[in-house]
């Protein structure tokens, strides 16, 4: 809550007496609040020919082209609006268009409208706080990210899609009681989409549906035949023909984004390059075998040739990491001063709500951005990886718990992607190595500190670890050297 000298500051602001210690950096500042019915849209006061400083418009394209040319003639040259849904999207391109440099705030940053909170209200206060140069932006990409951006989350939602397609068909086999996951490791796989295809097409010969079993499959036709044995009653058999019939349409939809996707890659690097590079691609697409849920064609190439980089090198980073990479900011990260700002702006940063002296919370704040969960997914594979990402991994999960042990490993990665990129340098994993090797000596001087103040001194062992292993294990055998010390002398 405000109080009353806050409130009389604000109101000051509001009404445009200009406060102390404060100045206009903005004079020819706009601000809108966008809403789905009507946008509120307020300028400062004097500009408009009949003395209106706020106007409401309506959602139209019309209404959008009147506001941008209203704007115009009250000599605007820059727009501060909400980031409400997707309703900004339209008012934002026609406003560019019209060669406004439009500043898209976040909600949270102006919430505070003093006063009785209306549409009004806020698109004034907004006009208000940005004139004063109060006000940050929202980062986004270029426009020639953008049509990757949108062909790449589209297939992630397909993708999801086709999950709960494959969880659909699985609970309808579940149901007449035909264990086809018992004996396949996935349904959506050769050997069990050929079972389920026949099955719908009206065979219920057990030796004809083992007979379609992968000769890979490690299961007996024995086995499979016992499994398949179930109740293939119409209404459960309706259920898993609409779940099949989805599931193609998602395939098909996931190759239409495919295509799209490498059109678009295509058309980012330059014709000549791609003609210097044609012998390399085909080589390298021979040998390139795509997993199940990758793009079926040559991205790791793409990826390398936009970003400079190999992000694949980096334990944990797929394909799919460095594709939503791409779609998510492009290939260039000037908009980041430092890796620091980058960390921010993915949200991986710990909090710092502070008042009164007093830390009261340090959790990271709430965010949908779907490069930081990508992130988190490629820290989460790390756990059994005995590379330096791997130690630092699970030294983290110890110290802090699994969840911000994983973040802490994602924000590792986005600082390590981040140097990459920027610099066009390959990845050193010696790098990451020394600093476990740095927290290392320090971990054993605190151990050691610990075992002379119990009147015990540590003795490393004879037959010490490998080389290879000895970022894994060398604080875990000092440390039950340690504790075994300090346990002994507690117990005397």
């Amino acid at each position: 809550m405000y109080t009353k000298k806050e409130k009389k500051q604000i109101e000051k602001i509001v009404k445009g007496v200009t406060p102390r210690g404060l100045s206009r950096l903005n004079l020819n500042a706009a601000g809108i609040d966008i809403s789905p019915k009507v946008h509120s849209v307020s300028v400062p006061e004097g500009r408009d020919p009949q003395g209106r400083r706020t106007r409401l418009f309506g959602p139209t394209t019309g209404e959008l082209l009147k506001i941008a040319k209203w704007l115009r003639e009250c000599q605007i040259t820059t727009v501060a609006m909400e980031s409400t849904g997707v309703y900004w999207i339209p008012l934002r391109e026609v406003l560019e268009g019209f060669g406004f440099e439009v500043v898209l705030v976040h909600a949270p940053h102006f919430r505070n409208v003093p006063g009785k909170k209306t549409d009004i209200s806020d698109s004034e206060w907004l006009q208000t706080l940005h004139s004063y140069g109060l006000l940050r932006g929202c980062y986004r990409p270029t426009e020639e990210v953008l049509p990757m951006r949108t062909y790449v989350r589209e297939r992630q939602d397909l993708v999801a899609q086709r999950s709960r397609q494959i969880q659909k068909m699985q609970k309808a086999l579940d149901q007449m009681n035909v264990l086809i996951h018992r004996v396949v490791s996935d349904i959506s796989g050769q050997t069990g989409m050929r079972m389920i295809r026949a099955i719908l097409v009206g065979e219920r010969n057990l030796e004809v549906l083992a007979g379609y079993r992968d000769p890979r499959c490690q299961k007996s036709e024995e086995e499979i035949q016992e499994a398949l044995r179930g109740n293939f009653l119409p209404r459960h058999l309706f259920s898993l023909e609409l779940a099949v019939k989805q599931y193609d349409f998602c395939q098909e939809m996931i190759k239409f984004c495919d295509q799209k996707i490498e059109q678009e890659l295509e058309s980012q690097i330059p014709a000549e390059y791609m003609k210097e590079a044609a012998d390399e691609i085909e080589e390298k697409l021979l040998k390139f075998r795509p997993r199940k849920d990758d793009p079926q064609f040559n991205l790791p190439l793409f990826a390398k040739k936009l970003l400079g980089v190999d992000m694949t090198e980096v334990d944990g980073i797929n394909i799919r990491t460095a594709m939503v990479w791409i779609s998510e900011i492009g290939w260039d990260v000037s908009s980041w001063e430092t890796s620091s700002y980058f960390s921010s702006w993915l949200t991986m940063c710990p909090g710092n709500h502070k008042s009164g002296g007093v830390q009261h919370s340090g959790k990271t704040r709430r965010s949908s951005n779907r490069l930081a969960q990508a992130l988190r997914n490629a820290a989460n594979t790390l756990h059994k990886n005995q590379g330096p990402l791997g130690t630092y991994l699970r030294k983290m999960k110890a110290q802090l718990g699994k969840a911000k042990g994983i973040t802490a490993t994602a924000h590792k990665l986005a600082r390590i992607l981040y140097a990459m990129v920027k610099n066009g340098t390959p990845y050193n994993p010696e790098l990451v190595r020394n600093q476990n090797r740095k927290q290392q000596k320090r971990s054993i001087k605190y151990l050691e500190k610990r075992a002379l103040a119990a009147g015990f001194h540590l003795v490393p062992m004879e037959t010490g670890p490998t080389a290879d292993t000895q970022d894994r294990t060398a604080i875990p055998e000092t440390a039950t050297g340690a504790i075994s010390a300090l346990t002994g002398a507690s117990l005397a």
